[in-house]
């Protein structure tokens, strides 16, 4: 491999050896080079799912449902025997107000797991990223859909990043005030990774009454490492 600098990008396949690249003028690029997850949607690895705005109205989206019947705000599942292991990277979440006047607000988010859970019977086939089509994951995700077949429960862990907007608990709304709730983002960036039979959800802490949802959750397939 040559040590002098290339002025302008050099296209190749992987594993093979390039010099350092420059700009035109001489200087090294030190630019990223791609998107942020631009490697794993263009190999076919990143994959999401959610769901379009929603009533979560019900005991079933909140912690003090974390068994079979609880329904996951958002969520992904590892089979067991995939090979495969599940790293989430990103959620996100937007609150809608249904009703005007009195109602409960959804509280904090949480995020639930489990681990060994191998008869889930339930989930969505996700999305992949390169092809924009429902196929190619290992992962179901989780919305709106009852975790139906899980053994024991799930254990809340931590608070997410994900929020309902400047809303009490409970309250009626000031005359000609209707709270706003700005979109939400959780950049959980690979700390948390699922291994084949682990599920993850987020779950609210308090039974919302005129509360609706939209979620998104973002994750990557890699091979287990034997």
């Amino acid at each position: 491999m040559s040590d002098l600098q290339f002025r302008g990008p050099i296209n190749g396949t992987t594993g093979t050896s390039v010099p350092f690249t420059s700009d035109i003028t001489g200087a090294q690029r030190i630019t990223d080079a791609h998107g942020r997850f631009y490697e794993a949607a263009s190999r076919g690895y990143l994959f999401s799912a959610g769901m379009t705005v929603t009533s979560i109205s019900n005991i079933t989206f909140t912690t003090s449902t974390l068994g079979a019947t609880c329904t996951p705000i958002i969520g992904v599942w590892n089979p067991m025997n995939s090979g495969k292991n599940i790293i989430v990277l990103q959620a996100r979440l937007q609150i809608v107000m249904t009703t005007l006047g009195a109602r409960t607000g959804p509280g904090t988010f949480m995020w639930a797991t489990s681990v060994n859970q191998s008869a889930i019977t339930t989930g969505i086939t996700p999305l992949s990223r390169l092809s924009l089509t429902a196929s190619g994951a290992v992962g179901k995700g989780f919305a709106n859909t009852a975790l139906t077949n899980l053994s024991g429960s799930l254990t809340v862990q931590e608070a997410s990043g994900l929020q309902g907007g400047p809303m009490p608990v409970s309250g009626t709304d000031v005359l000609g005030v209707v709270p706003y709730a700005a979109p939400s983002v959780d950049n959980i960036d690979g700390a948390f990774v699922l291994v084949p039979g682990s599920i993850m959800a987020l779950l609210c802490t308090t039974t919302p009454v005129g509360v609706s949802a939209a979620s998104s959750i973002l994750w990557e397939e890699v091979p287990t490492l034997q």
